[in-house]
């Protein structure tokens, strides 16, 4: 007999080819990986063919530390001349390292150096082109035995109980729609191996001219925790490097000569390619790290890459094409309105190709490639079977929003209107982002106006913040335009937050699609700009792609970018910068080799460790007392003990401060009617009257675990109640739960206050709760601000930190004292609880 559905419970559907049944389990059970034990560790001695660990970790600290070859032989000379202890160490010199290094790194699949032969202008020009065989890489992966539970071979459609209905969610690629359909396309044993590749060349340095061509992969079979790492095995990795084409001036921006870059590109891929393309025909059996055989089938999943990148593996035009996106037919004229169009697929480009080369002549050839914005070149991902380049390619929100949209339009904008209003709006607007609360991960600025800002990361951040900033400048009275700039601002902040979620579900997803529409609706119309370009349009895509490809995290550009910088260091530090790519490559090989060393010998340790638990209970037998151990099932934590303090004492040193008025009072009250609520017997049955002599131990820190909104996974805030962090006073705000509903607060003062035998932490905090909702102002509306107003410091409460929910940030309003912003752009989560209570009818 089935069991009950109840609120929150998951259903997990799989494929039909899995012939695994459709289950349900209540979410407090539901776990995303299948269980493994490591009861004896992969290797027992994975220094080799090192003959020490000794002689390992001292190599794995040089090679980290891209120490030369005079650097090498001097550590080596002073680690002999002070060894002592059991380990031995043997390394003479550094050719003896390399030599090592080059024999442990056989253990993966090594690089390999094709030259290619592409001609033009009635010659045939030779490139070479670096790369590991992408199917051996993926094998690689496979029959590791640490990966292996991690490893998701059968799509699947997840959905949670909302209480009436099941609401599907994706988030992982194996959970969307276009994993479901590749498996749908092979034979019913087939497993698909999922691939996520990504190209880019960068510069190699700040100065110079030398450049890098880097092929990033990863396996979309991973979840995204280990897929996403560069530095752990399993993470991203480079598996090619692509040749540059030195400009040829006489020929740069002819037709043919773009053609014959194009066709350098794709015939060097091909290179990377070829094993996986065999093997798209029939598929491969191999036996997994976890012993079980599979047949197993390449699939190009996804396609990650900028717009420039995104042309040259669809073979199109680019921005000055007839139809310049890469995954639709849309006019060039026509990106700046949102509107659907026919989508480009692999059959009609290779029926284009085909039909062109059939005209008798070339200008009806180019005229028929020009009609749909196609190049003369065969498509290297035409010959792996199930691939279609246009489904892969994926939405790219480094470049075409943090970057793009924000960075080269948006934000400009903003500068444009600032420096239209006078120097002293640019000095308001510095004044006000410095005002802003201080969030980890987010970067503060204290100046903005003055800065170019490039990195990507710190462009999203400063566009999180902008509407708070500018809010008080830009009002309709004094700047029209302006104020109109920033609610078309607000409007992408959202689309652009909705398309960062974790999770998805069919709701956000209609949000998020409801968020683009009245961004594009906005643009257009009421900001004095052309938007009629291809970031522009690109945004359209952004949620089917989502409902394809899962959340826009899997194809973020953002891991492989920040591997160029890696790829810069070896280049600075371990070349001579003449023939740079095997060089880098071959250097590269080492650091996988010590980063799969490294984790075989922690795994080894923590097997030692684990053979002093209890051989029956298998508890730990506590043999160090290392102190209590952090849990992330305590919901709420006091750190940063400051002593014990008598209320007498804090009386003198916070009696000015309105907020400690009946402090103990305050106190004396909450806990009498606090511990009969939570049927904790009073002290001898008497109500609790504590004395100006009795003491409290005082807290700065407070750790904060709570459960997101998002992905529903256990996440962690770090909030400060000190009046000297880093020098300055750090007070955080909270959102407080109630029976009725949560409030936001200010942290005052922490502290734990010991009754009978239990200590109870606790906090005074100063309520922002005061009912504002018939006077929210217009503005606030427009701005997709939530206004909360403080009560007077005097109304101060005492509360449990157990009804603490989260952190929170809030901006104070410049322009009315007592009132703040809730900042609901600092994280998914509290965007989305801001979301909820401003669909709260108001009261």
């Amino acid at each position: 007999m089935p069991r009950k559905v109840i609120l929150d419970d998951i259903k997990v559907e799989y494929h039909p080819h899995s012939q695994i049944s459709s289950t349900v389990h209540h979410f407090s059970e539901f776990t995303r990986s299948r269980m493994t034990e490591h009861t004896v560790p992969r290797n027992n001695t994975p220094w080799e063919p090192f003959r020490t660990r000794l002689d390992f970790e001292i190599a794995e600290i040089a090679l980290e530390a891209a120490m030369t070859k005079d650097q090498t032989n001097r550590l080596l000379d002073l680690v002999h001349r002070s060894a002592s202890g059991n380990d031995k160490f043997t390394l003479q010199n550094h050719d003896e390292v390399r030599s090592l290094w080059d024999l442990a790194s056989q253990r993966y699949t090594r690089f390999q150096n094709d030259t290619v032969s592409v001609p033009f202008d009635s010659e045939v020009h030779e490139f070479e082109m670096h790369y590991r065989p992408l199917w051996d890489w993926g094998l690689d992966l496979l029959r590791d035995k640490y990966l292996a539970p991690h490893f998701v071979f059968d799509a699947q459609r997840l959905s949670k109980f909302d209480g009436e209905r099941f609401v599907r969610f994706i988030d992982e690629p194996w959970t969307a729609d276009a994993f479901w359909n590749a498996q749908s396309q092979l034979p019913s044993d087939a497993k698909p191996l999922a691939y996520i590749l990504y190209a880019d060349k960068s510069k190699l340095s700040s100065f110079g001219t030398q450049k890098g061509y880097p092929i990033i992969a990863r396996i979309a079979n991973l979840p995204v925790h280990i897929r996403n790492n560069n530095t752990a095995l399993g993470g991203g990795r480079v598996v090619g490097w692509l040749p540059i084409i030195v400009e040829n001036q006489e020929h740069a921006k002819k037709k043919n000569y773009i053609d014959f870059k194009n066709a350098v590109w794709h015939t060097s891929f091909y290179q990377l390619l070829a094993s996986v393309a065999q093997h798209s025909n029939t598929g491969y059996w191999f036996e997994c790290g976890d012993g079980i055989k599979r047949r197993l089938w390449p699939v190009i999943l996804i396609l990650s890459a900028d717009y420039e990148e995104q042309c040259i593996m669809a073979l199109i035009r680019g921005l000055k094409g007839k139809f310049p996106c890469p995954v639709c037919l849309v006019p060039q004229d026509e990106q700046s309105v949102l509107a659907t169009h026919e989508f480009r697929t692999r059959h009609q480009s290779e029926d284009v190709l085909r039909t062109a080369r059939l005209k008798p002549s070339e200008k009806e050839k180019e005229a028929h490639l020009k009609a749909f914005s196609l190049r003369n070149v065969e498509n290297v991902f035409s010959r792996v079977r199930h691939v279609d380049v246009h489904r892969a390619l994926s939405f790219d929100r480094l470049h075409t929003n943090e970057e793009g949209l924000w960075g080269d339009h948006l934000w400009k904008e903003v500068k444009f209107w600032i420096s239209d209003l006078g120097r002293d709006a640019a000095v308001k607007l510095d004044k006000n982002f410095d005002g802003l609360p201080r969030w980890p991960d987010l970067t503060h600025f204290s100046s903005v106006i003055a800065v170019d800002f490039t990195d990507g990361t710190v462009l999203g951040d400063l566009s999180k913040m902008i509407v708070f900033a500018a809010q008080d400048i830009f009002t309709s009275s004094r700047c029209k335009l302006g104020h109109l700039l920033l609610r078309c601002i607000r409007h992408y902040i959202e689309f652009d937050i909705y398309a960062s979620l974790e999770v998805h579900t069919e709701h956000t997803i209609a949000a998020g699609r409801l968020a683009v529409q009245k961004f594009s609706e906005i643009m257009a119309p009421e900001t004095l700009k052309n938007w009629n370009f291809p970031k522009k349009h690109l945004v359209s895509h952004i949620f089917d792609d989502i409902i394809s490809k899962g959340a826009t995290r899997n194809y973020s550009t953002k891991p492989n970018e920040k591997m160029h910088g890696s790829l810069r260091k070896i280049y600075l530090q371990r070349t001579n910068f003449k023939n740079v790519a095997s060089q880098i490559l071959h250097y590269d090989e080492w650091l996988l080799t010590s980063t799969s060393m490294r984790t075989e010998l922690d795994e080894l340790d923590e097997y030692y460790k684990r053979n002093t638990c209890d051989p029956e209970t298998h508890e730990a037998l506590d043999l160090d007392d290392t102190g209590e151990p952090e849990s992330t099932t305590i919901h709420a934590h006091l750190g940063s003990r400051q002593g014990n303090h008598s209320f007498s004492d804090i009386m003198l040193s916070h009696g000015t401060d309105r907020a400690f008025t009946n402090f103990r009072m305050k106190l004396n009250g909450f806990l009498n009617g606090f511990l009969p609520q939570h049927n904790i017997p009073l002290p001898d049955g008497k109500c609790i009257h504590l004395r100006a002599e009795d003491m409290i131990t005082v807290f700065h820190f407070l750790r904060v675990n709570y459960e997101s909104i998002v992905d529903w996974r256990l996440h962690r805030d770090l909030l400060r109640c000190n009046p000297k962090f880093y020098g300055l006073p750090r007070y955080d705000c909270v959102i407080v739960k109630t029976a009725d509903k949560p409030f936001f607060a200010r942290l005052v003062y922490m502290f734990s206050c010991l009754i009978g035998n239990t200590d109870f932490p606790l906090a005074l905090i100063h309520p922002y709760d005061v009912g504002i909702a018939s006077s929210r102002r217009r503005r606030d509306n427009d701005m997709g601000l939530w206004r909360v107003r403080a009560k007077p410091r005097i109304s101060s409460e005492i509360i449990s930190v157990q009804s603490i929910i989260r952190g929170a940030a809030l901006a104070n309003d410049p322009e009315t004292d007592g009132d703040y912003f809730v900042i609901h752009t600092v994280d998914t989560d509290m965007f989305l609880r801001v979301k909820a209570l401003q669909d709260q009818p108001s009261t």
